[in-house]
């Protein structure tokens, strides 16, 4: 995660991050990512059940519910261990997590438990009494998906309608007083309406964005063809970073990142030396704080089953199962390989992604997309779009 806003548009100091001690228990959402300790963010795929039939989902998610999915006191008790394992972040993701029965019982014992409690939706069930629902259980923020306007959007979801929908959800947090963002997945069909993104976010006053890379897992694997090449990916970022700065000059302070290419982070701090940018050398100093790609380290899955994934999108590969042993037992057992070199990539990454300067803080970017396309997990990440002499 590449916070573009706090970076370009110098929205936090370093300073800030070093106030809390960079501790992941006392750091505020905004400056999580700097942690020093890296206590993993838990994207908890709460149900496979979903009421839409998007293209890209890495879940595989459809319209029916799994028969092992965890009961409500599997859930609870999940939340206990990752709550004493110090996690300070469940996410309740899926398919569409509005569809457990049990959603909001489960948000107001996260949040009793001293989580913050976010939510990944396609957008399209947040009526006013869900939202009302939603603010009395102290949700922290609301992520609803939007992949373009109407018609992309539509295409998308696989439901006609979908962005309309989600468009009232949206307006329905933002009565509702829930801090609420959108997700956006780039690809070669929606990439030129990123600007259309910023004027949504502009004119509905949306505090938050982010912009994800797409990776090439569940059904975003069929997406290939859909891959943008490097130049029309620097293209994207340039505007992503540009149209921030717009509106920052605007004085509407938006928060804007992109997710899933941590060369992202590098690209950008190239872009202000050209630049000579007064917040360059203090851009440098976030980055190493972030360290780029935190799978199995500052970030990990838990399935609707139970099953522990290194991220959400890597879903072929597990650790265990938290109704055998707790989560902080799986996450720190370093008997199995993977999860080993995980908690140490730079030791095990291969070829290009070796010889990057960058790589301390990009992380080795993602590891699930280089397996996707290469067969190797330790071998180049084909996202990044980094030229051979920017890496040297």
């Amino acid at each position: 995660m590449v916070g573009i806003s706090k970076l370009y548009c110098g929205s936090i100091e370093s300073s800030d991050v070093l106030r809390y001690g960079r501790k992941s228990k006392d750091l505020p959402s905004h400056l999580l990512q700097f942690s020093e300790d890296k206590k993993p963010v838990i994207v908890w795929n709460c149900t496979k059940k979903c009421n839409l039939k998007c293209i890209h989902c890495y879940s595989h998610s459809d319209s029916n519910y799994d028969p092992y999915e965890l009961s409500t006191e599997e859930a609870k008790k999940m939340i206990d261990d990752i709550s004493d394992f110090g996690c300070p972040v469940l996410l309740f993701s899926g398919g569409e997590p509005l569809l457990r029965k049990d959603i909001f019982e489960l948000i107001d014992y996260a949040v009793n438990k001293n989580l913050r409690a976010v939510l990944s939706t396609n957008g399209t069930l947040l009526t006013k009494d869900t939202t009302a629902k939603l603010k009395k259980y102290n949700l922290s923020y609301m992520g609803i998906s939007l992949d373009g306007l109407t018609k992309t959007n539509d295409r998308f979801r696989g439901i006609k309608g979908a962005f309309d929908k989600a468009i009232l959800g949206i307006k329905n947090c933002i009565e509702a007083d829930i801090k609420v963002g959108i997700r956006f997945t780039i690809n070669k069909w929606n990439h030129k309406e990123i600007p259309d993104i910023f004027n949504l976010i502009e004119k509905m006053n949306i505090p938050r964005i982010c912009f994800y890379h797409l990776v090439y897992t569940g059904r975003g694997k069929e997406l290939v063809n859909s891959i943008l090449t490097h130049e029309e990916t620097r293209n994207a970022v340039d505007t992503i970073i540009n149209k921030t700065d717009e509106l920052f000059k605007k004085g509407l302070k938006k928060e804007v990142l992109t997710v899933d290419n941590h060369c992202d982070g590098a690209y950008l701090y190239l872009r202000m030396l050209k630049e000579n940018h007064p917040g360059k050398d203090e851009v440098l100093k976030l980055l190493q704080y972030n360290k780029g790609n935190n799978t199995g380290v500052g970030i990990g899955c838990i399935s609707w089953d139970g099953e522990v994934y290194a991220n959400q999108f890597w879903r072929n590969y597990s650790f265990g199962n938290i109704k055998k042993r707790t989560f902080g037992e799986i996450w720190s057992d370093l008997s199995d390989p993977v999860m080993k070199r995980l908690k140490n990539k730079a030791q095990y990454i291969k070829g290009r992604c070796a010889e990057c300067r960058w790589l301390a803080i990009c992380g080795g970017n993602s590891r699930v997309r280089a397996q996707s396309i290469t067969g190797d997990l330790w071998g180049n990440d084909p996202a990044c779009y980094l030229t051979d002499e920017e890496i040297r």
